[in-house]
């Protein structure tokens, strides 16, 4: 049975550390954020990006929406923005390119599938984990980490320590896997 919360509900929930309100958020918004990016011609990988941007986003600024109960829009508005930008983003890189050497296709589809094998093994994670790693990822201090958490401040190295050697595991497995 899916969650009966209106979304500024699920906000206030996700805020508090809420792990189901999360992944309700993600369950109700997710696909149309992935509809929103590949729309402006992004491919699989970089539409990952741009989707995870979003959130990270929203993780951000969650307690500066000045509607949250228009959460919706207010993420496909991101992921088009993040995908615009990663688009102009290539063009430009493009257009430096054209003097440079040309860029190793292999290279750029390796890391683009490492980013994408990063994000999905971080999600896949349990709490504290993987919000700890995704508030790391957009550069948050360990006290500010520790507020949205409700952890103490000293704690936060040693359990970003603990899901780091967590996020390593997952991903020799996954390699030996393959």
């Amino acid at each position: 049975m899916r969650d009966p919360r209106e979304p500024a509900e699920l906000l206030t929930a996700a805020a508090d550390g809420d792990s189901s309100a999360w992944d309700e958020l993600e369950h109700r918004f997710g696909p149309r954020m992935w509809a929103v990016a590949r729309a402006c011609g992004l491919g699989p990988a970089d539409a990952a990006d741009a989707v995870q941007g979003a959130w990270l986003r929203l993780l951000q600024h969650l307690h500066d929406l000045r509607d949250p109960a228009r959460v919706g829009g207010w993420l496909a508005t991101t992921v088009r923005r993040e995908a615009l930008l990663m688009l102009r983003k290539e063009r430009l890189g493009a257009s430096s390119f054209e003097i440079a050497d040309d860029p190793d296709p292999a290279a750029a589809v390796l890391e683009a599938d490492g980013r994408r094998t990063l994000w999905q093994s971080v999600s896949a994670l349990h709490e504290p984990c993987r919000s700890l790693l995704q508030l790391v990822a957009i550069d948050l201090g360990n006290q500010q980490v520790a507020a949205r958490l409700g952890l103490p401040t000293g704690s936060v190295g040693p359990t970003k320590a603990r899901c780091l050697e967590k996020l390593r595991t997952l991903l020799s497995l996954q390699e030996t896997a393959q």
